[in-house]
């Protein structure tokens, strides 16, 4: 199973992918937006993990376009932000995400997370 992960900070794109290949999972990181639109053209993943604060484009930009269309809109998506107020996982959840996770995150709580969206 292939994840796409948007994050900027390397630190971060690091922790996260180290918890996602222990689960078996390839991973593909990009740091911004538009990145992340090329890596979707060439080859589809099976999940989309975005952080929300990113260069040019935010996570939630890149969501909403994600779910606005037709070729992308079946891939779950899940936000993990430092952003995790209340107000944030609403509009992450109203842009489409599939889930909201804060950071930092948890590693149990990510692999669960991601579990429920591939079985769903």
């Amino acid at each position: 199973m292939r994840v796409l992960l948007v994050e900027d900070s390397l630190t971060e794109a690091n922790v996260l992918t180290g918890y996602l290949r222990q689960a078996g999972l390839t991973v593909v990181s990009v740091t911004n937006g538009e990145d992340a639109h090329l890596k979707l053209q060439r080859q589809k993943p099976d999940l989309v993990i975005l952080d929300v604060i990113l260069p040019g484009q935010s996570g939630f930009e890149i969501c909403r376009e994600l779910k606005a269309n037709a070729s992308t809109q079946k891939i779950p998506v899940v936000i993990c932000s430092s952003k995790g107020t209340e107000a944030d996982k609403l509009w992450g959840s109203m842009l489409g995400a599939d889930a909201y996770i804060p950071k930092p995150v948890d590693q149990q709580e990510l692999l669960k997370t991601i579990q429920q969206l591939i079985a769903a």
